[in-house]
């Protein structure tokens, strides 16, 4: 497949899933709300040949649609995936006639590697820059609070200070100086565990900072990997042939020789400074925190290198369609890493750690519950805040259905598991505090348990303006905001409800509705808005030191004062776009 970003451009545009943009584009704010506009209507990439400062071009939504993420890999690595795990039992152990039947696709496994080119065969070493101005990049803003321009697609290389494991991740990057960056490296991150290794060793930190290259490495920046396994190994997988480096002569770090830009230098140690705040793809803005620096050198690039962006926010966006490649090439390895455990989704419409859901095993009694707790042990679904678990074989992306079946025979007195004091994602701001929350199991095992509601007509509950059934068993109410009545909900499971309120195992506070309606607005605005030891409201009782919930169950997912606001774009920049749409001559 693409060897670089150019050879990928060049598909992209045969397929006419690229335009290219004539007039000069702003990267304070403008070129943001252009790209929001392009991929919400599932448009083509973007190049913006004259962004405004720079001498660079700017290339954005290269991902915004599944079928680009698949013109930027190919079938070949699913179908490799899919092979190599039907046949593992018949390679155990290796016979002759077996691996011939099989040759194909180990034949495809033995030509992933990597590759040590000459310097003369490194497109990246084209033009050296010791004095680095980082002005110089067509770095964007893409919201009106952000903390300064920040770098969306950066592949930060790193390796381990003793044992020399590397790790690929992408972590945003804030300007902070003509040669100074912010490195947001969040718990559970590969690249954060080297750092913390060489800073108890005491030791300034080598780091490498790239932009572009194959698109199956920008992909696997964002793969959610075990630690153990390399992402330059997934890079050539993906592309299918081996991945080419070079060494620099001032620089421990191999450079990915097909990069368009890379940024060599050191992370000191015991070093911080204010990073944020940020609108991230939870769609609120992370706030201001202090993260380690980045100094940088030396910088190396393509004498006509492109500058390769994204904007992040409300899903879906660009990482909605890697993360949801990423979850079916990885899915039929589920089984093999964790036994028991058949299918697994995040939902990207949440940010992906606020929700999971699986298909388990339940041969007796409670073994699901031991698949929950190996889920919220693998790599990075430890940060996974909600997990729901049916052992009913069902289409885990479709949320309704999901959710009704797991209602369906769903025992709060049972069936719903809070952990206090858990770790939490960093930019999610429900725990009330950085890096800490809890986390909630809802399981649904077995046959059915009661007949569900499907329609509510009956009379609202106490300060409820508006009710609404999501699916059958789950009614959402709006009414007070949380700063109007902070104890609605416990107010709601106090009074004298109707009987057809009690019906509902499951109950939400909302704000919006009429977002809701929809199941990708729902997600978002559920998900995104509650922390479970917080804001999960039920009648309880204390038996033999276990807390047992009678329903309903009632979940608060409107806003709170202490989060963060929500990413709007200034009306400015909405305003300016709208009246200048006709010059970037888009047609989708």
């Amino acid at each position: 497949m693409h060897i670089n970003l150019r050879s990928f451009m060049d598909t992209l545009r045969k397929e006419n899933q690229l335009i290219e943009i004539d007039a000069e584009v702003d990267p304070y704010l403008e070129l943001a709300e252009i790209h929001r506009r392009v991929i919400e209507e599932e448009g083509p990439a973007l190049l913006f040949k004259r962004v405004k400062g720079s001498p660079f071009p700017v290339v954005t939504n290269l991902f915004g649609t599944r079928r680009r993420v698949d013109l930027a890999v190919g079938p070949k690595p699913e179908e490799i995936v899919k092979r190599a795990v039907q046949a593992l039992n018949q390679l155990m152990p290796p016979k002759a006639k077996t691996l011939w039947k099989e040759k194909d696709w180990l034949l495809a496994l033995a030509k992933i590697g990597l590759k040590q080119v000459q310097p003369s065969q490194a497109p990246v070493l084209q033009v050296q820059e010791k004095e680095v101005n980082l002005h110089t990049l067509p770095v964007l803003t893409s919201w009106p609070e952000d903390g300064g321009p920040f770098v969306t697609l950066p592949l930060v290389y790193t390796e381990h200070p003793l044992t020399h494991e590397h790790n690929l991740g992408m972590y945003r990057i804030q300007i902070h100086s003509a040669k100074q960056t912010g490195i947001h490296w969040q718990i559970q991150k590969g690249g954060g565990f080297h750092y913390y290794e060489a800073e108890q060793l005491g030791q300034d930190f080598p780091t490498t900072l790239f932009l572009g290259g194959p698109p199956a490495l920008m992909l696997s920046a964002i793969a959610p990997l075990p630690e153990m396994l390399p992402e330059l190994l997934l890079t050539s997988f993906l592309m299918s042939g081996k991945l080419t480096q070079v060494q620099a002569s001032n620089h421990p770090h191999p450079l990915i020789a097909e990069a368009e830009f890379a940024f060599c230098g050191t992370v000191p140690a015991h070093l911080r400074k204010p990073e944020g705040p940020f609108g991230d793809h939870y769609g609120y803005y992370s706030l201001k925190h202090d993260f380690p620096v980045f100094n940088i050198h030396t910088m190396y690039r393509r004498k006509d290198a492109v500058y390769p962006a994204t904007i992040v926010g409300k899903p879906r966006q660009e990482d909605y369609f890697i993360g949801e490649y990423f979850q079916d090439l990885l899915s039929p390895m589920y089984p093999l890493v964790m036994p028991g455990v058949k299918t697994l989704w995040d939902y990207a419409e949440t940010g992906f750690h606020s929700l999971a859901a699986a298909v388990v095993r339940e041969s007796y009694h409670r073994e699901a519950l031991g698949h929950a707790f190996r889920i919220l042990g693998e790599g990075q679904l430890t940060l996974t805040k909600f997990l729901i678990l049916t052992d009913k074989s069902i289409d885990l992306q479709n949320f309704p259905l999901l959710l009704e079946t797991v209602l369906k025979r769903f025992e709060p007195e049972g069936d719903l598991i809070i952990i206090h004091e858990t770790s939490m994602d960093t930019l999610d701001y429900t725990g009330r505090r950085l890096n800490h929350g809890s986390k909630a199991i809802m399981l649904g095992i077995g046959e059915p348990k009661r007949e569900l509601p499907a329609t509510f007509n009956g009379e609202l509950p106490k300060g409820a303006t508006l009710a609404q059934a999501f699916c059958p068993g789950c009614l959402m109410l709006s009414g007070p905001g949380f700063s109007e009545n902070l104890n609605w909900a416990d107010e709601i499971l106090k009074q004298e409800s109707p009987e057809n309120i009690n019906s509902w195992p499951l109950i939400i506070l909302l704000d919006d509705l009429k977002l809701a309606a929809k199941t990708s607005g729902f997600l978002w605005q559920v998900f995104t808005r509650f922390d479970p030891a917080h804001d999960i409201y039920a009648k309880t009782e204390i038996r033999h030191h276990r807390l047992i919930y009678h329903g309903p169950i009632v979940i608060d997912a409107r806003m709170k004062p202490d989060y963060p606001g929500e990413v709007i774009p200034a009306q400015e920049t909405v305003d300016l776009v709208n009246r200048r749409w006709k010059e970037y001559n888009i047609k989708i």
